[in-house]
C-alpha cells in the first residue's frame, strides 16, 4: 500500500463492559490486543496524527507501512487497557479529548461512560500518546452558531494547553461532522490538521483539515480489520456507513438552510 493512502483507525471505548451508550463503538481489551498484534506482525509502523500532518505538509518520507491509532472522547479504558498494549509494542497513538467530559475541574457532566482524568492523560502523553482536541462538550459543530462554535474549539484548545503545558496541534470533529466554516475555525484556533471519519483511507489530497478515518467497533472481526488496514475492500466493508453518512449530510444541510432562513427573517 502506498504511503499516500494511510489507514487511520478510530477507536472509542476499550472495555469489556462499557456503558450502553458506548457499547456499539467499543472494543474489548482482548480484541484491541489482537488487532495491534496484527499491525506488529504485518510490519506496520504507527505514527501520530501530528507526524502524518507534518510529513504530508513538508513532503518528507513516512516510515514503512504507516498507520495511525486514534481514540476519541477520552474514555478511561484507554489508560487502563490500551496503554499497556501500546507500550508493549512501542506504538505511539493520538487521543482526542472532549475537555468538558474529562473528570476534573472542567467536567460538564455530559460524558457517556467513565472517563479519564487529567493525571491519566498526562501519563498517556508522557508515554508517547499525542493529545489532540475534540471540542469541549462534543456537539455537532456544523450545527452551531458562530459564537458557540468558536467557544467549543477554543475552549478545548485552551484547556489542553493549560493542562499539558503544550498547545494541541491536531483536532478530530465530533461525530466526524464538519463544513468549510468549522474547518476554518479549527485552523484559526491553531490546529495544524484535523480528522473526519468518512470510513476510507486517508490521502494527502483530502487536505490537512478533512483526513478520513476508518471506524473500529465491537463487531469488527479480525479478518475485516486485517483487510481494512491492508487497504483491501475498504469500500465494501463500510458501504452501509457511507450510505448513512451521505443521508446525514443532506439532512444537516437542510437544517442549516432553515436556520439561515430563520435568521434572515429576524
Amino acid at each position: 500500500m502506498s504511503t499516500d493512502a494511510v489507514p487511520i483507525l478510530m477507536y472509542h471505548a476499550i472495555a469489556d463492559a462499557p456503558a450502553p451508550a458506548t457499547r456499539a463503538l467499543s472494543v474489548t481489551p482482548a480484541a484491541f490486543a489482537e488487532q495491534l498484534a496484527v499491525l506488529a506482525d504485518r510490519g506496520f509502523t504507527p505514527v501520530t496524527t501530528a507526524a502524518l500532518g507534518a510529513a504530508w505538509r513538508s513532503g518528507a518520507r513516512l516510515p514503512r507501512r504507516p498507520v495511525l491509532i486514534t481514540f476519541d472522547d477520552g474514555y478511561a479504558g484507554v489508560h487502563r487497557h490500551a496503554l499497556p498494549v501500546l507500550a508493549r509494542h512501542g506504538f505511539p497513538a493520538t487521543l482526542f479529548v472532549s475537555t468538558g467530559w474529562i473528570r476534573g475541574t472542567y467536567d460538564t457532566g455530559g460524558a457517556l461512560d467513565t472517563m479519564l482524568d487529567w493525571a491519566q492523560i498526562r501519563e498517556l502523553a508522557a508515554a508517547g500518546t499525542e493529545i489532540g482536541g475534540h471540542s469541549h462538550t462534543h456537539p455537532q459543530l456544523d450545527q452551531l452558531p458562530h459564537d458557540a462554535l468558536r467557544f467549543e474549539v477554543q475552549r478545548c484548545r485552551d484547556i489542553v494547553a493549560g493542562e499539558l503545558a503544550e498547545a494541541p496541534g491536531s483536532f478530530a470533529y465530533p461525530y466526524g461532522y464538519s463544513d468549510r466554516r468549522v474547518r476554518a475555525e479549527v485552523r484559526a484556533a491553531g490546529f495544524a490538521q484535523s480528522l473526519a471519519v468518512g470510513n476510507d483511507l486517508a490521502r494527502r489530497r483530502q487536505g490537512p483539515y478533512a483526513l478520513r478515518r476508518v471506524t473500529v467497533r465491537r463487531t469488527t472481526g479480525i479478518e475485516q480489520f486485517t483487510r481494512v488496514v491492508e487497504g483491501r475492500a475498504v469500500g465494501r466493508a463500510y458501504a452501509r456507513d457511507r450510505a448513512l453518512t451521505r443521508g446525514y449530510a443532506v439532512l444537516r444541510r437542510a437544517r442549516q438552510a432553515r436556520r439561515r432562513a430563520a435568521g434572515s427573517r429576524d
